[in-house]
């Protein structure tokens, strides 16, 4: 390549590196920190070891997000379910949502999102849902039963957020 193509080639680079670096560019308004209660989505802990809740905040408080867990009939034991959200709604701080049956079994929780022992954003448990979960269990012979019982589930801890590590 001629040395004056390749300073041309250049000065056409440096031309369009800004407009490469602006094509680039999200709009504001996809970002989850202008969702009131975004800081909220993510996964948390849920009834067992391996067991988690997904919980997506959208606009206007609409929620969003699954419980998966084991199976637990002869059927599905061991296996991974997921239970997507039927219902989910945040307002504040008080969130609630339904699930979808599933092998006959749905999932109602009432309760709050606090801030909990983590430090800072990114850490297990930075946020906690505490509250209500009401697991309704319908059997082969069309018989329904619940269990209630208070709960807390910690956020997991976010890869993302962590402060990359310093080396010397």
């Amino acid at each position: 390549m001629s040395r004056r193509l390749l300073k041309t080639a250049v000065v056409l680079l440096l031309l369009a590196t800004p407009w490469l670096g602006f094509a680039q560019e999200k709009p504001a308004d996809n970002k989850p920190a202008d969702r009131p209660g975004a800081e909220y989505s993510g996964m948390y802990s849920f009834l067992k070891d391996g067991e988690f809740v997904q919980v997506t905040v959208e606009d206007a408080g609409h929620v969003t997000g699954f419980i998966s867990r084991y199976g637990e009939l002869d059927s599905d034991k061991g296996v991974f379910l997921d239970q997507f959200f039927k219902t989910g709604k945040l307002d504040n701080n008080a969130l609630t949502f339904t699930t979808d049956v599933i092998h006959g079994t749905a999932f109602e929780f009432k309760g709050t999102i606090d801030r909990g022992e983590g430090r800072k954003p990114g850490d297990e448990a930075y946020y906690v849902l505490k509250g209500t979960l009401v697991e309704r269990v319908t059997d082969v012979n069309q018989k329904t039963s619940s269990r209630s019982r208070e709960v807390t589930f910690k956020s997991f801890p976010s890869a993302a957020e962590a402060s990359p590590e310093k080396h010397d």
